[in-house]
């Protein structure tokens, strides 16, 4: 593959290599709620499943919908390479509040937070039709506030404030206290940004 957009395509192709060398008998037992056909592994991410054929890497989408853009691609890579099952004990954490948040947290707050405050804070209401269209679980948090089945059992929370005369729009981002030992701080971020680009979307 001739390589043209460097940030995207060369850590892709990275994982993709490494994909290609992987055990899928160990993919299973770090992620069991993941499935095997004995071709290609089916991993559902935000309520979409996708067949992911190894060891030839190929995706698609089960429903028929289009393919993932190509940083999710390569999230779902480092997920089958790297992530694994972790059980949630209920609690939920900011980023900042996880391993390497604080080491980390000026870049989320860019890429992650304040993105989405701006994209959400100043059209609530378009916000709010486009997660309950996404199946997303109202929260009493925030000007609106949804819960996303996000992979296997991590789930992420995201609510939004509206801005006014005095205050810019502003939005959080809340993980299950899983992500902290099931996932890179990397990682995390990239949950964020395909949460909102999700989301967005569908506006």
């Amino acid at each position: 593959m001739q390589i043209e957009n460097h940030k995207e395509e060369v850590p892709f192709s990275h994982y993709e290599e490494l994909f290609g060398t992987l055990d899928p008998a160990q993919v299973l037992e770090r992620l069991p709620f993941v499935r095997w056909d004995g071709t290609a592994f089916f991993v559902t991410l935000l309520g979409r499943t996708y067949r992911i054929a190894w060891p030839e890497y190929a995706i698609s989408v089960v429903d028929g919908g289009d393919i993932p853009p190509l940083p999710t691609q390569t999230f779902l890579l480092r997920c089958l390479l790297e992530a694994k099952d972790v059980a949630w004990n209920g609690a939920w954490k900011t980023f900042r509040e996880m391993p390497w948040g604080e080491l980390y947290i000026t870049p989320y707050t860019g890429r992650v937070l304040t993105r989405a405050a701006f994209t959400f804070g100043t059209r609530v209401q378009a916000f709010k039709a486009a997660a309950e269209k996404l199946g997303g679980i109202p929260l009493q948090h925030g000007d609106a506030g949804y819960q996303f089945e996000f992979f296997g059992n991590y789930q992420m929370q995201i609510m939004v404030w509206e801005g006014d005369n005095e205050f810019p729009p502003n939005a959080q981002v809340l993980y299950t206290d899983n992500f902290a030992d099931g996932f890179a701080a990397e990682d995390r971020v990239v949950a964020g940004d395909i949460l909102i680009g999700h989301i967005k979307r569908a506006m």
